[in-house]
């Protein structure tokens, strides 16, 4: 499974990053950035899954 983040439609809201902070840091704008290969441990399943749901924007997407 892996997170992945259209960077072209975040708008920098930052609750990815509240949702799942191991998974998602935010750069110097604001914007969310994937941390390592976006590839999300067994254990972080959930947390990727609260911060698809939690972008307004739709950036985020989970690929099973």
């Amino acid at each position: 499974m892996k997170l992945l983040i259209d960077r072209d439609a975040c708008q920098g809201y930052g609750l990815c990053h509240i949702a799942a902070p191991v998974l998602v840091d935010l750069d110097d704008a604001g914007y969310a950035d994937v941390l390592g290969s976006g590839t999300v441990p067994a254990a972080e399943r959930n947390r990727a899954y609260e911060a698809v749901a939690s972008c307004p924007a739709r950036a985020l997407a989970v690929q099973e």
